[in-house]
């Protein structure tokens, strides 16, 4: 997959911008607060809907602005495919917001799932092994969504029937009364469906990745470790079914959702102990960097089409020899690197972009 051009209006602190990456890898340099990691967030934001900053929508509308507009083509440079794809989004502080591609109407946020794929690499992914599980749920979620549109659709409906069933949990007050157990009735099953059907996507690909993120684990630390992997998710012993209906009185009582997908996690483990309480900082960047690089690597295998590489000031974050480590195995796919100080050593850009106050000016 390639990027051949991305335009910016009212985003972030953009009111306008341009930029046309380079086939290979491109350097966004500048000081803090000019706008680098913006570039990155809309390009990311046009793959998932979504800040992977994990900020709300109306940040992302410059101020004053009554609206913001990301707009990129994207080449899939797939088998059998010739022709661009361009996709459109504009964000409003309040109301609707508007995905365009190829200048229709996207019905649905899951089906956009597989038309811009990215790998984001951040210095938050520290937060991927020492973090709650929220955070690996989203990375397992977003590596089903870019692979499989149906899965994509699972999320999405997962997402609206667990929303309408805690609604549903807080007007009960407390109280299970025959209309209520009727409803509940109704949503526990349809989210029983999508949940074991999301559940079974999870569990197969945390053992796909399994083995590729002990390798890489092992390339980029430069050491050989023992690292495992395990979706955990309790409910799938017995079923989600009788889980929701086992949890059923304590749901109506706290007014919350106390089982399923949602409250799953993926446990990290590194000679047979938990990585997020027993592993080293530097064994935990090398591990989120494995995970990132192993979730790449599937999404590549499954579509055919290498994600964009979005490396937003991670080489700032580590020592030399796992910057090095990294350098020497990242996927070969056109890339976009942001630096505050010089390109790293090792790196050659085929495109070097000043980022100054929310304006670009190319400069190499």
């Amino acid at each position: 997959m390639r990027v051949r051009g991305l335009w910016l209006g009212d985003f972030r602190n953009f009111a306008a911008a341009e930029l046309a990456p380079a086939p290979g890898l491109s350097a966004l340099v500048g000081a803090n607060g000019q706008g680098k990691t913006n570039l990155l967030e809309a390009l990311a934001y046009l793959a998932t809907l979504s800040s992977f900053r994990g900020a709300p929508g109306e940040a992302l509308v410059r101020a004053g602005a009554e609206h913001a507009v990301v707009r990129a083509e994207i080449d899939p440079e797939q088998p059998g495919r010739t022709s661009s794809t361009l996709v459109e989004a504009e964000l409003r502080p309040s109301g609707r917001d508007r995905v365009l591609v190829n200048r229709q109407p996207l019905r649905r946020a899951s089906d956009l799932a597989g038309t811009v794929r990215v790998s984001v690499f951040s210095p938050d992914d520290l937060a991927l092994v020492k973090g709650g599980p929220a955070r690996r749920r989203a990375l397992v979620d977003g590596l089903l969504a870019a692979t499989s549109p149906r899965l994509a659709a699972v999320q999405a409906d997962l997402e609206r029937v667990l929303r309408q069933r805690g609604t549903l949990l807080r007007q009960a007050g407390g109280r299970l009364g025959d209309d209520i157990a009727v409803t509940l009735d109704v949503w526990d099953a349809k989210l029983s469906e999508l949940g074991e059907a999301l559940g079974r996507a999870r569990a197969e690909l945390v053992d796909q990745l399994q083995p590729l993120v002990g390798k890489i684990y092992d390339q980029v630390a430069e050491s050989a470790a023992e690292v495992a992997l395990e979706y955990l998710a309790p409910w799938r012993a017995g079923g989600l079914a009788g889980a929701l209906s086992a949890a059923r009185a304590d749901d109506v009582r706290r007014g919350v959702s106390t089982v399923g997908p949602h409250r799953d996690d993926v446990g990290i483990g590194v000679a047979g102990l938990p990585a997020r309480t027993h592993a080293s900082q530097g064994e935990q960047r090398s591990l989120a960097l494995a995970l990132r690089l192993a979730g790449h690597q599937v999404v590549e295998e499954a579509s055919g089409s290498a994600p964009v590489l979005l490396l937003d000031d991670v080489f700032s974050e580590l020592d030399a020899r796992r910057a090095g480590a990294l350098l020497a195995h990242l996927p070969r796919a056109q890339a976009l690197l942001t630096t505050t100080g010089p390109v790293p050593a090792g790196v050659t850009p085929e495109l070097v972009v000043r980022v100054e106050g929310g304006r670009l000016e190319r400069v190499g």
